[in-house]
């Protein structure tokens, strides 16, 4: 470990030294040991384009010798202005009023205070929001507050506000019961807010695939009935996409994979490509009308130093023309990640097998679940020995490439992987 670095989600004393990596090309990376490895997990998601994408490189740079950066309360400027309004042209509805920060956990955390004082602006005083089961939303307060309980927020219990929580139908490959399952998670929605219909500000959601907690899928027509309920009952609904965007799911945003229009949605991780940190919530021009009053106490008071910072919002528009071009790419990945399930099944661990667009996900079965199992921790390093980056869930394990892998490479993960688990040991 480095005498001078506190590295995120590590057990210091216990984990082991971090590899320390000198250049990325495409979808490899370079050790400082000369080893090359295959990022298959898009490095923490974010990553669209392959490492060092000439095209967002030279976006940064021809923008950092204009402007790097102005307040942007009070001032705006071009690559903001741009980048709104493309992504006011892709999303659904009247989704046309941009807030910019910094992260996805600030960019939840934005939405839920725009979903609360919407209410306190209108004199409701509608405190409560409904999350799902096994969600997962970031680590700010309010992010954790409507994430899950677990492990990573155990210390922070009693600082979180409350939220009721329903059943997430999560699916896979073969499932026979998941009708089932969206019909229970539906009617305890309903349930929840007809037994309070005052007292819910927003349900939240990660759209078709909760991320960190396990890759868990669910069907485009349970979110779309799950946004008709809380229509009917006056409840707003924020899509967290700060994973689904941007062609995660094989289309552009899970909303439209869904065919439904939240009235919030939170975007970050592949906005820039993964070249700098950048977000944006953006909500329906209804929400904004909300906000719009000549009394001071019914401002948004929300900010924060890099708003909208221009060079961030250069590599957003860079990338967004490569992800345009990327289409055929990102909607064929689908059909590769099948064939690529397809070899591994033999395993008599696999199982639950599932695809959404651009990921592949599966569990192993084990008799440690959870994302303190020994078996997640066993295959990273089994995987680095293969030329791969993996990082699983616990007993999950994940594929989520950038879009610009080819189907060689791909096949060379399946076949990576393959050998890992003919070599797994019980556990």
């Amino acid at each position: 470990m480095h005498p001078h670095l506190w590295y995120p989600f590590t057990a210091a004393k216990t984990a082991p030294t971090p590899l320390k990596v000198k250049a990325g090309q495409g979808v490899w990376l370079e050790l400082d040991n000369g080893q090359r490895i295959l990022d298959c997990i898009s490095s923490w998601w974010v990553n669209l384009h392959g490492h060092s994408h000439p095209a967002i490189a030279a976006a940064i740079a021809h923008q950092a010798q204009t402007l790097e950066h102005v307040i942007f309360a009070g001032f705006s400027h071009d690559p903001a202005e741009q980048l709104a309004e493309k992504l006011v042209q892709k999303l659904p509805g009247d989704l046309n009023r941009v807030f910019f920060s910094d992260n996805g956990s600030t960019a939840v955390e934005v939405a839920l205070k725009m979903a609360y004082q919407y209410w306190h602006n209108q004199g409701q005083a509608r405190s409560t929001f409904l999350a799902f089961e096994g969600a997962y939303h970031g680590d700010t307060f309010g992010a954790m507050a409507v994430g899950a309980r677990s492990l990573f927020n155990a210390a922070f219990d009693t600082l979180m506000f409350a939220v009721d929580t329903v059943p997430f139908p999560a699916t896979f490959q073969g499932d026979e019961t998941v009708a089932e399952q969206e019909r229970q998670s539906l009617a305890a929605i309903a349930t929840q807010i007809d037994q309070a219909p005052h007292a819910y500000a927003a349900l939240i959601l990660e759209p078709l695939v909760q991320g960190a907690g396990g890759m868990r899928m669910c069907r485009p027509e349970f979110v779309a009935q799950v946004v008709q309920c809380c229509r009917e009952r006056g409840v707003l609904v924020i899509f967290d996409e700060v994973m689904t965007g941007f062609g995660r799911t094989g289309d552009w945003f899970a909303c439209l994979k869904a065919g439904v229009q939240p009235d919030l949605i939170c975007l970050s991780k592949g906005l820039t490509g993964g070249f700098l940190p950048l977000s944006v919530t953006v909500a329906t021009e209804t929400i904004y009308q909300g906000f719009y009053s000549d009394e001071p106490q019914k401002t948004l008071y929300h900010g924060h130093s890099y708003t909208a910072n221009p060079l961030g919002c250069a590599a957003a528009l860079a990338s967004w023309d490569l992800t345009t071009a990327a289409e055929p790419q990102f909607q064929a990945l689908a059909a590769l990640h099948h064939q690529g399930l397809a070899r591994l099944r033999h395993h008599k661990g696999v199982t639950q097998c599932r695809v959404m667009g651009t990921i592949a996900a599966f569990n192993w079965v084990t008799d440690q679940p959870g994302y303190l199992n020994q078996w997640g921790q066993w295959i990273r390093q089994q995987a680095i020995a293969q030329g791969l980056l993996l990082r699983p869930l616990g007993n999950v394990l994940y594929v989520l490439p950038p879009y610009c892998i080819t189907a060689a490479e791909l096949s060379q993960v399946y076949d990576g992987i393959d050998k890992i688990l003919a070599q797994a040991p019980d556990f």
